[in-house]
Formats: structure tokens, C-alpha cells, sequence
């Protein structure tokens, strides 16, 4: 069986990474849960990468090293199964392809805010042509 699926499937994601690709990308915490948990793989290539864990505050630490509306997030394909939405897409600088990312995040079924999320990038694997 064929199922496809777009980013209108993920509309929490969609939101989250449009704000991360704003001036003001720290709105992305009223979007999580008291009991939030994350970690982001973040690549630039071979021997070149960092891991962001942890909570709300580490949540912060990555907000503030990132480069404010520099890169933006495009949503190649989507899907939500229960309380986790699934997407792949790339990130862009300058409209051209930097990297890959996959960003999975498991929702609180009263809320709908976010309590674990994984986000992995390289720039080594691309999905597009």
C-alpha cells in the first residue's frame, strides 16, 4: 500500500520551523511541554558535528547559537502517526541546499505541545535533485 503524505500532515512541525526561520525563533518554547526532552545531531560534515540534549534550558542553549533567520527549513514530506509527527526536509542558506534533516516530535495529547523531540542533519545525504 502507497500512502503519501505532505507537511500539511505535521502542521505543529510546519509552525515550529517556520518560527525557527524567523527573527524571533525563541517563540518555539511556548510550544513545548513542562516535561520537555530533546536532542538535536547536528552535522557539517565528517568529524564536524554537536549534539544538543536536555530540557527547556537546553532547548535555549541551541536557540542561542544559532544564526537568527540564516538558514530555512523546507519540509519535503511529512506524516503524523498518533501524538508524533515525522518529516524530512532540508535546511537552505541563500536559497541553495546545505543539509538534510529529519525531525521527529511526540505531542502531548491534551496540549498538543511538544514533549520529546529528535532533530538529526548532515549535509552528506540529499533527498532532492
Amino acid at each position: 500500500m502507497t500512502q503519501t503524505t505532505t507537511a500539511d500532515a505535521t502542521p505543529l512541525l510546519r509552525d515550529w520551523f517556520e518560527i525557527m526561520d524567523s527573527t524571533t525563533p525563541e517563540r518555539v518554547l511556548d510550544m513545548i511541554t513542562d516535561d520537555f526532552a530533546l536532542s538535536i545531531l547536528f552535522s557539517k560534515g565528517a568529524d564536524q558535528a554537536a549534539e544538543f540534549t536536555g530540557d527547556r534550558a537546553g532547548l535555549v542553549v541551541y536557540l542561542e547559537q544559532r544564526e537568527v533567520s540564516v538558514l530555512t527549513h523546507h519540509i519535503l514530506d511529512g506524516a503524523r502517526v498518533d501524538q508524533t509527527e515525522l518529516v524530512l526536509g532540508e535546511t537552505r542558506r541563500d536559497g541553495s541546499f546545505e543539509a538534510s534533516f529529519n525531525a521527529s516530535a511526540q505531542l502531548d495529547a491534551e496540549t498538543g505541545k511538544v514533549r520529546r523531540l529528535l532533530i538529526c542533519r548532515t549535509p552528506q545525504v540529499r533527498f532532492t535533485d
